[in-house]
């Protein structure tokens, strides 16, 4: 058994440390730009969310090496710090790209914001050029795919955050294959992060600031256990199938090794889901769902009776969506994941964005207002995949109806350079964190990067305006 196993783990590793630039097609190439552009997005409007000041100043007091640049708020940190905070910022409005399909299948995961932010710290440390962060990217986010695909269960069914246990792997491919570590080095790396790998789901049923953590620390550990290994430090032999393995520990065991391996270093897995809204997928089908209701009927919220939220069959004890929403120590954690907000705060503002999901709107009394009109009902058929019906009564005895449902075009799609550039724009607007001038450069840059020499050059223009004067 462990002859087999042992030799997949040889392909995998050896595929992180050989590829070049030269396996890609331009079409994967395109997409990989986009998730930079998108990340960056995210973590220019997610920087001044709640909680990541905080985390900043302990970065800072910290001090140590100055070896990458804090994006936005400027000065430098230890890469691998500077890493965890800059993946943590483009987390924080679960904002960012995510999610891929393979063979029909759709598998939800948040990997970009882990690998962009650890190739862009540490490529800065390293001075790579824009093809070689390329690279190290896409090994990283593929090795993840391939992991998730291959397992038998989602780590959320497991009690684990996939947030950060996989992308723990994608970090360490990506840092490992930026610090040009051979293959044996890579499996010790992979090997040595196996014992950092944690994250909790329970922190998105609380509402805790601890969601976007282990996406942070991910980014981090990578950086780490691929520098161990670089120094001659021995990981755990076989990282994924072994008895205490990744697969074991993380994934439920392994149902199809086969996808480890299947068109390695031709095909290039990442995420495709560009998100439209600053809020857990589900929300989504909601949020479209009330648009909808809006765009036929345009309710008087003022004469809104009760609002019911058909949700899918087992989602009341299952679901971290549809728990009621309740306002408690970190109430952006409470909105993000939360479906009746979600409606609610697009029946008041007619659209959604980063604006619907700062303190101030979630706490305005028009929100809480509507929230006690509003309850949560299973839906007593199972329907589309995240299906959601929604029923608005009015003080007039009119009942309005909508029903919408994921629809796995949104993944399967290819987005538009137009969508993710206006989607940049929407947080640079958000935030004003960056110039216009310097957002307009980023945007050219990240077009152009697998021409770029050097990334301190883009590095520069995201420093922030604050660090600029």
């Amino acid at each position: 058994m462990e002859g087999p196993s042992v030799d997949v783990v040889d392909r995998v590793c050896y595929n992180i440390a050989e590829t070049t630039f030269e396996n890609f097609d331009s079409k994967t190439v395109d997409l990989a730009k986009k998730r930079i552009l998108d990340i960056l997005g995210c973590i220019i409007g997610g920087v001044n969310a709640p909680g990541n000041a905080a985390l900043e100043g302990l970065v800072r007091k910290w001090g140590g090496r100055e070896e990458s640049t804090i994006f936005v708020k400027g000065g430098k940190a230890p890469a691998q710090n500077v890493a965890m905070l800059n993946s943590i910022f483009a987390r924080s409005y679960d904002f960012e790209v995510m999610s891929y399909v393979i063979d029909g299948k759709l598998y939800a995961s948040h990997h970009a914001a882990t690998v962009v932010p650890t190739a862009l710290a540490l490529g800065e440390l390293l001075r790579s050029s824009g093809r070689e962060i390329l690279t190290a990217m896409l090994v990283g986010e593929d090795l993840a795919a391939r992991v998730q695909t291959a397992s038998a269960e989602h780590p959320i069914y497991l009690g684990w955050d996939g947030c950060a246990t996989l992308s723990h792997l994608a970090a360490t491919a990506t840092a490992a294959r930026l610090l040009r570590l051979s293959p044996s080095k890579v499996r010790n790396a992979l090997g040595i992060v196996l014992n950092m790998i944690a994250g909790a789901i329970q922190s998105l049923w609380d509402g805790a600031t601890t969601f976007k953590l282990g996406q942070g620390l991910a980014a981090r550990n990578g950086i780490f256990a691929a520098e161990l290994a670089e120094q001659g430090w021995i990981g755990v032999k076989d990282p994924l199938m072994s008895r205490f393995g990744y697969f074991s520990l993380y994934g439920g065991g392994c149902k199809d090794p086969s996808v480890l391996t299947k068109d390695l270093g031709v095909r290039y897995y990442g995420e495709t889901y560009f998100k439209p809204y600053p809020c857990g997928l589900p929300t989504h089908v909601a949020i479209n769902c009330t648009l909808s209701l809006i765009k036929g009927h345009d309710p008087d919220v003022e004469n809104i009776e009760e609002i019911s939220i058909g949700v899918p069959p087992g989602a009341l004890q299952n679901s971290y969506y549809a728990k009621p929403f309740i306002i408690r120590d970190f109430p952006h954690g409470d909105a993000i994941f939360s479906y009746p907000y979600a409606v609610v705060t697009t029946l008041l503002k007619k659209k959604v964005g980063l604006a619907n999901f700062t303190e101030e709107a979630i706490l305005d009394h028009k929100v809480s207002k509507l929230i006690d009109k509003t309850k949560l009902l299973e839906q007593t058929a199972a329907g589309e995949r995240l299906s959601i019906e929604l029923r608005v009564k009015m003080k007039d005895g009119r009942e309005l109806v909508e029903r919408c449902a994921f629809q796995m075009e949104w993944v399967e799609r290819t987005t538009s350079w137009e969508f993710v550039i206006n989607k940049f724009w929407h947080q640079v607007d958000f935030s004003a964190a960056v110039s216009k001038k310097d957002a307009d450069k980023i945007i050219n840059l990240v077009g152009d990067f697998e021409n770029v020499s050097d990334i301190s050059e883009m590095v520069s223009f995201l420093r922030g305006q604050k660090e600029m004067q």
